[in-house]
């Protein structure tokens, strides 16, 4: 959990820790959505479970801020639990994908467990994406800047994902557009955008373009 620093000089220096603004939002959120999405979850678990083998979730190291290392959670929609160097991005009519797995890809409620790592901290309701340890290791070499958008949390959502910038990130000219969102993003990062974002959010789910 990153905090703002406050000094309390009344008796004695000691040091506080208290959220800011982007925290507690983040926060708000999941208590009000953790209830509903706990449904939703416990559904899709099931149906993860009857219809293929293997665990529900899917647990893939990522990068948060300042490059800190965390555990992504999302649910399981692949036969394959790639990780690391190993790690191939899923594709248009890709064969590894399970019937149960189409579906919470184009609706994104794959990603629904996140709201976990919100919790934990190592994520933000909104924020730039984060991608496979690999790719970052790959596009930083090559994308100017690119280690700009490890200021902030990643989110579940971000600016990039509602201007359609997601899928497949197959060429350094697809990333420069999605890590150019990511860097106005943080340029401008407050609660109110959040909130646009964030609603913005659920007309692109509805159009669920390029989501594989």
């Amino acid at each position: 959990m990153a905090y703002n620093f406050i000094l309390d000089l009344s008796n004695e220096t000691v040091l506080r820790y208290v959220p800011g603004p982007k925290r507690l939002f983040d926060l708000s959120m999941v208590l009000i959505l953790v209830a509903p999405i706990a449904a939703v979850l416990l559904l899709a678990a099931l149906a993860i479970k009857l219809t293929s083998q293997g665990p529900v979730f899917f647990r893939q190291q990522r990068y948060g801020r300042y490059m800190r290392p965390f555990e992504i959670l999302k649910l399981r929609t692949m036969t394959a639990q790639e990780n690391g160097d190993n790690f191939i991005q899923a594709v248009k009519g890709d064969a590894r994908i399970t019937r149960v797995g189409r579906f919470l890809r184009k609706t994104s409620l794959d990603e629904l467990p996140q709201i976990f790592n919100v919790l934990w901290g190592d994520m933000s309701i909104v924020g730039p994406r984060p991608h496979a340890i690999k790719h970052d290791d790959d596009f930083r070499k090559l994308v100017p800047d690119y280690d700009e958008r490890f200021r902030v949390r990643p989110g579940i959502t971000g600016l990039a994902q509602i201007r359609g910038q997601r899928g497949p990130t197959d060429t350094v000219e697809v990333m420069v557009a999605r890590i150019e969102s990511d860097l106005e993003y943080v340029a401008q990062v407050s609660v109110l955008k959040d909130i646009e974002i964030l609603l913005k959010t659920t007309f692109v789910v509805l159009r669920a373009k390029n989501a594989f």
